[in-house]
């Protein structure tokens, strides 16, 4: 059950790279999570900038860099697109 009251929007750079990252082939969609302000994926990193963190069953556990911090993200895939989504997305933060 989602938490109540927690903000799960984004900027709309983040929506931009959501809809490239849901337009990827395998990629089921893209599921916003918590938001942690303050929070940067590094220096030369800009809003919409993807980060994966790892695989889960189902998809892969990412974060995203937004205008006032971190956006976690989780993105279902299809059985056997992980590694061509996870390189594509790479290649979108180059």
């Amino acid at each position: 059950m989602p938490s109540r009251g927690r903000h799960q929007s984004t900027s709309k750079e983040c929506i931009k790279a959501l809809k490239k990252i849901e337009g990827l082939e395998g990629v089921v969609g893209a599921i916003i999570g918590r938001s942690y302000g303050g929070k940067s994926l590094g220096r030369m990193k800009r809003t919409g900038a993807v980060k994966i963190q790892r695989r889960q069953s189902g998809g892969l556990k990412a974060v995203m860099q937004s205008e006032k911090g971190l956006q976690e993200l989780f993105i279902r895939v299809d059985a056997g697109f992980e590694d061509t989504v996870e390189k594509a997305i790479e290649r979108m933060g180059e």
